[in-house]
């Protein structure tokens, strides 16, 4: 029966699983250090990608690499100091483009990314604000005719799951052009992926639920304890927390947190940058996110600001962030010309990713009360609900919606 649970981490993830945890009778307990929402799930682009069925850990990327390098133009970066923590990760990330390792995680996404938008149709509704999720699509936009024919032509032969895409219409350039200093070359809009209304809304929100139904929250970092065949939370002044569910769901911190139980996860910090920015009237408030696919940026309107996101950098999550890509970003919106004030407010958080790009949501061999949830890498806002929706069955031995083992960490052994 539904007892006592911990949730260690206040994400997207971890924030979803209390509710999920909560409807399922147990009573919760959050754990999470930052009173204000800051980390990588309320930082992204807002975008519900429910087009990224295809792994990130595939040859066709791995080709790619040269030309995605920050210093030739691109958003791909490392820590030079941190090396001793990417070094090991891009070992195994090739492993994990193997074209059988790829089409089995080219499946496992898709089982979840499939169920994604129905799953923050769910979510929203059950925070009393179906409007946190809008389904309105996003574009694709190409500045020359050389890169939009060679775009399109690799978005053609891409699986893209579930999700919808058409090459924009002369009608579909124009709303989007006044956004541009210069008119693009061609576009693909794509007709059914989603939108989060606003990241500040949507943290309220969960928090406010959460809350309203009894939930304790605790601004504490928390640790595992492993003992016989459980594990207990602790904190830096001795104490203790026992649970009948632990739920380990810190980002890219969870690797540091089950370490202590005995688990081994090869998490890295792949961190972002986005400037944020007020409203701009300019940019329609029903017009989606715009990915301008040249400079690896993507754009979009929020209820309480402007957000211009990009970069994928490997290190730590506390190492410091290099001003030059707050730069770059701001060189982009410069020469795109648009309507995005400058120099604007700054942010940068650190993706939990794993080598294969899948997550890692599945229960403990050391710890019979340890779950967690984890990894999603680029996904993470995108997959948080459907990942919450799982945890709540596996909390309480039900038959999970879709198989969970492609997602254990047993998989990097």
């Amino acid at each position: 029966m539904p007892g006592k649970a911990v949730v260690i981490g206040g994400g997207i993830v971890g924030s979803g699983s209390a509710l999920a945890l909560q409807r399922a009778g147990f009573a919760v307990t959050l754990i999470d250090p930052m009173r204000e929402p800051s980390g990588a799930s309320w930082g992204n682009a807002g975008h519900i990608a429910i087009e990224q069925v295809e792994p990130l850990a595939s040859r066709a990327v791995l080709r790619s690499v040269p030309g995605r390098l920050f210093a030739n133009g691109g958003a791909l970066d490392f820590c030079l100091g941190d090396f001793d923590r990417w070094l090991p990760f891009s070992l195994r990330w090739l492993a994990a483009t193997s074209p059988a390792r790829f089409a089995k995680g080219k499946s496992a996404l898709a089982t979840l990314l499939g169920r994604a938008s129905d799953a923050w149709r769910r979510l929203a509704a059950d925070l009393g604000a179906p409007g946190l999720y809008r389904e309105i699509g996003h574009a694709v936009v190409w500045e020359s005719a050389k890169s939009a024919a060679a775009g399109i032509a690799q978005w053609q032969a891409t699986d893209v799951g579930t999700a919808k895409f058409h090459i924009a219409s002369a009608a579909e350039l124009a709303r989007i052009a006044p956004l541009l200093r210069t008119k693009p070359a061609a576009a693909i809009c794509f007709e059914n992926s989603g939108q989060i209304s606003d990241h500040g809304e949507l943290a309220l929100a969960l928090a406010r639920t959460f809350e309203a139904r009894g939930g304790e929250r605790l601004y504490q970092t928390a640790r595992l304890r492993h003992a016989g065949d459980r594990a207990a939370v602790t904190f830096a002044d001795g104490k203790a927390i026992d649970a009948d569910i632990i739920l380990v769901a810190a980002g890219a911190k969870s690797g540091d947190v089950l370490r202590d139980e005995g688990t081994f996860a090869p998490l890295i910090a792949e961190r972002g940058y986005h400037l944020r920015a007020p409203v701009s009237d300019r940019w329609p408030s029903d017009l989606g996110p715009v990915a301008f696919e040249d400079r690896s940026l993507i754009v979009g309107r929020f209820s309480s600001a402007m957000r211009a996101s990009s970069f994928v950098e490997f290190g730590r999550p506390d190492s410091p962030p290099d001003s030059k890509k707050w730069a770059r970003l701001r060189q982009h919106i410069t020469e795109l010309g648009l309507p995005f004030a400058l120099p604007a407010e700054t942010w940068m958080g650190s993706r939990p990713t794993l080598p294969d790009y899948l997550p890692a949501i599945g229960r403990s061999t050391r710890s019979s009360n340890v779950i967690y949830a984890f990894g999603h890498q680029h996904l993470g806002l995108t997959m948080g609900p459907i990942t919450s929706e799982l945890v709540g069955q596996l909390a309480t031995g039900s038959a999970t919606a879709v198989p969970l083992e492609p997602f254990s960490l047993e998989r990097f052994g």
